[in-house]
């Protein structure tokens, strides 16, 4: 789409190009309030770490049907948002006692034929999993996520991409978990064979402070540093949430023309903090939003929250001017066609039909309509997704 993003068409209907969220946890859909009572410690208490274990007692339970039938569920919640790309990251593989399927890639491909049957794009990312922490094997549910090699992870990952090699609406990428599941000698491998075969490759970076502190006593580093030094950081590397990073590590990201993967609803639920937008965007660091853990869908307020977070941050309004067009312009390319790119996929996919005559949308001068619908509104306003795999 070249010029304005915001067209009206021939026939007299607004559009803009359809939305992306680059990471998705969609059987975490079924989680929807279940986790927003306090767990039973003191007043206080609660943390990510209390909503972890809550989350692994619904992922011991999945089973190939059930998976696929929450997946159905978010997706479809996802397309009606305006979404046209996903990117799943996907990290339940094996049986609950962590023997594989004789199938092995059951799960995600139940996921993968999910995201299809709501219409959408999916990058899958199969995510590498080794350990609980540094030095501790995997305990409880962790052993469904979990593999001994990293073999066995690129023998899944040639599996996907066989599979589905011939759907144009499919991508397969990598995944390493995070450092604290993931030791530093599978980094590179997994990196190299990323780039080998031209795939996304996405990581938990820097969501929660015990995960940099854990890896600098083991590695000496900080997350964002130790990954840099085993070869990962590229154009299609994706940090997921990047919250907590420092100036100098926003820097290594810019300077490979990597993305950072905001993930504001989750991050606001979770209570992870407000990563430096400002020095993200200041270091050149592509951006992109994710719906992530699904305990609200709404990508236009995803990708408001690039903005509205930094200002609370900062303490002050409109906190970025965009080389070219309206700080609005910017933000919903990085919600669409940033998060597709991110996924792997090139273009939107289709388009956004608003719905003009939406009340939130009541009184609004014409050429202000993009500002108040990505400052005013919500997704509510779309009115569909129509699809267009060529665009």
């Amino acid at each position: 789409m070249r010029g304005a993003l915001l067209q009206r068409s021939a026939d007299g209907a607004l559009r803009l190009p359809a939305l992306a969220t680059a990471h998705s946890h969609a059987f975490q859909r079924a989680m929807r309030g279940r986790a927003q009572r306090p767990s039973g410690g003191a007043a206080g208490a609660d943390d990510f770490w209390t909503w972890r274990g809550q989350m692994y007692a619904l992922a011991e339970s999945l089973t190939p049907e059930s998976i696929h039938a929450f997946s159905l569920v978010a997706f479809r919640e996802l397309a009606a948002a305006g979404v046209r790309t996903v990117g799943e990251f996907h990290y339940v593989h094996h049986q609950p006692d962590g023997t594989p399927y004789a199938d092995r890639t059951i799960l995600a491909d139940a996921v993968i034929e999910a995201a299809r049957a709501a219409g959408l794009r999916v990058a899958l990312l199969r995510a590498a999993y080794q350990r609980a922490a540094m030095g501790r094997s995997p305990e409880g549910v962790q052993r469904r996520f979990s593999d001994p090699s990293v073999d066995d992870v690129l023998r899944d990952l040639d599996a996907l991409r066989a599979r589905w090699g011939g759907d144009p609406e499919v991508v397969i990428g990598v995944a390493p978990h995070s450092v604290r599941a993931v030791p530093p000698s599978w980094l590179a491998p997994l990196a190299d064979y990323a780039a080998r075969h031209g795939l996304p490759l996405h990581m938990h970076v820097a969501e929660q402070q015990r995960e940099i502190d854990e890896c600098v006593v083991e590695s000496r580093r900080r997350p964002l540093e130790l990954i840099a030094d085993e070869g990962a950081l590229s154009e299609r590397f994706v940090a997921v949430h990047a919250t907590h990073l420092l100036p100098h590590e926003a820097g290594l990201l810019g300077a490979a023309r990597a993305f950072a993967c905001v993930c504001a609803t989750t991050e606001r639920d979770l209570g992870d903090g407000l990563p430096d937008i400002g020095a993200l965007r200041g270091a050149g660091v592509r951006l992109c939003t994710g719906v992530d853990s699904h305990v609200r869908v709404d990508p236009v307020e995803d990708l408001r929250a690039l903005e509205t977070h930094e200002r609370l941050r900062a303490r002050r309004r409109v906190t970025f001017a965009p080389a070219e067009g309206t700080p609005a312009e910017q933000l919903w390319r990085e919600g669409s066609l940033s998060g597709a790119a991110a996924c792997g996929f090139a273009g939107a996919g289709g388009d956004v039909v608003v719905r003009r005559e939406h009340p939130s949308l009541a009184l609004v001068d014409e050429e202000l309509l993009l500002d108040a619908i990505v400052f005013g509104a919500g997704c509510d306003v779309v009115e569909r997704v129509e699809a267009d795999p060529a665009r």
